[in-house]
């Protein structure tokens, strides 16, 4: 009888689906919170379309019915429990690239710390309201190109960084990349 130290079947399935599992549970917080932003205006698919679009991008994503359907209670306000807010946050990146970050949180008190902790880590910081939002309107008037590679490698690892936060739903910046 031969044995292998240390190597089994569940070992070797345990760890794929370990990995798996974090991804798809990070998918499924924020097609959540989209869904319960959603459902703050109307809890009817049929009435509020940007509900029916992000069912169908949770149902793409093989999300259960249950699921779906506590996460609309909960944007509607008829859950107990923690309510989800929408905020947007006007800062300024490396190379002075400003950034629209909208974020879907249960605690904006958390959410402002880390946003205020990534960016001065990448070398930017918030803006005050309507400090960067007159730049989208008109967007390309006002595209930056970043001036050397340390800039541009500080803001990609920026973007990462932020885009791996559950509760960042969405970023705009106007960077020429």
């Amino acid at each position: 009888m031969i044995f292998m130290s240390g190597h089994s079947k569940w070992a070797t399935i345990k760890r794929s689906k370990g990995a798996a599992d974090a991804k798809r549970g990070a998918l499924f917080t924020k097609l959540s919170k989209n869904i319960s932003i959603a459902a703050k205006k109307g809890k009817d698919p049929e009435m509020n379309p940007s509900l029916r679009l992000a069912i169908d991008t949770a149902r793409t994503a093989n999300m259960t019915k249950d699921v779906i359907e506590r996460a609309i209670l909960r944007g509607a306000g008829e859950l107990p429990g923690q309510q989800i807010e929408e905020v947007t946050y006007e800062c300024y990146g490396p190379g002075g690239v400003a950034l629209l970050v909208r974020c879907a949180t249960d605690n904006t008190n958390r959410t402002a710390s880390f946003m205020k902790s990534t960016l001065s880590t990448y070398g930017g910081n918030l803006g005050g309201p309507g400090s960067v939002r007159y730049i989208f309107k008109q967007p390309e008037l006002y595209k930056i190109t970043l001036p050397d590679a340390d800039a541009q490698d500080k803001f990609a690892q920026l973007l990462e960084e932020l885009e791996d936060n559950e509760d960042v739903v969405d970023i705009t910046h106007n960077a020429q990349l």
